[in-house]
């Protein structure tokens, strides 16, 4: 056996610990039948502006006990007639009926929009972000940006199909003080408030699972290692 054949356990290693970046949590599609789908503003433009948002929705997401997940990316579908050049985003815990607990982490980035179906609904994504987040209940926001453009922009509602994840009903949550909303719960607003939004990242693996995946790997590589100075 060759000494290249050691590189094999090293190869194995990585498989097991770096975890392509996929959408961890998503709140589900639009659903075109349903006229309300999209009656939440979700926009910073010339029609409805503010700073550092004229209009925010906050999808709410639960990491499960025992993952880490390493954030890249977020991402809202939004009903819009605007052709955004940026957004602007947060990540916020402890929010409730006017009170916009504690936040965690926001920023502005450009926007890679791109039209996701039909009935003008299109994907603003944030992008390039490097969180980690531990278990718990988190609210998110993704706010398409279109500095002077007259438009509209609705973050749009979903019956949950096609989602991923975990989130908890009945708590999302619209902040405007455009709207004069007060991190106003989405329940007594909309007819139907689960966003079409979501998170895109890796999970990172557990302690523990990492340690057990590595001793396994070390103890290949041992006897592979036996075999190579047998074979010399």
């Amino acid at each position: 056996m060759s000494r290249p054949a050691l590189v094999l356990p090293i190869a194995l290693l990585c498989l097991g610990i770096c975890a392509r970046a996929d959408v961890l949590f998503y709140g589900g599609d639009f659903v075109p039948s349903f006229w309300y789908s999209d009656s939440l503003p979700n926009e910073n433009d010339a029609s409805v502006h503010g700073d550092p948002y004229g209009s925010a929705v906050y999808q709410n997401v639960i990491i499960p006990t025992g993952q880490t997940w390493n954030v890249t990316g977020l991402f809202s579908n939004d009903i819009m007639t605007l052709s955004p050049t940026s957004v602007y985003w947060e990540i916020r815990t402890g929010i409730s009926e006017g009170n916009g607990g504690s936040l965690i982490a926001s920023g502005s980035g450009s926007d890679s929009y791109h039209l996701k179906g039909a009935f003008d609904e299109y994907t603003n994504t944030a992008s390039g972000l490097n969180l980690t987040l531990g278990p718990g209940m988190y609210w998110f926001t993704v706010v398409p940006e279109a500095s002077g453009q007259q438009g509209r922009s609705y973050n749009t509602n979903t019956f949950g199909v096609n989602s991923v994840g975990m989130q908890m009903s009945d708590e999302q949550y619209v902040n405007s003080p455009f709207f004069n909303y007060d991190f106003t719960n989405a329940d007594n607003i909309s007819i139907f408030p689960r966003f079409s939004d979501g998170v895109i990242g890796t999970v990172a693996p557990e302690p523990s699972s990492v340690i057990m995946l590595g001793s396994g790997l070390l103890a290949v590589a041992g006897v592979m290692r036996q075999h190579w100075l047998r074979s010399r």
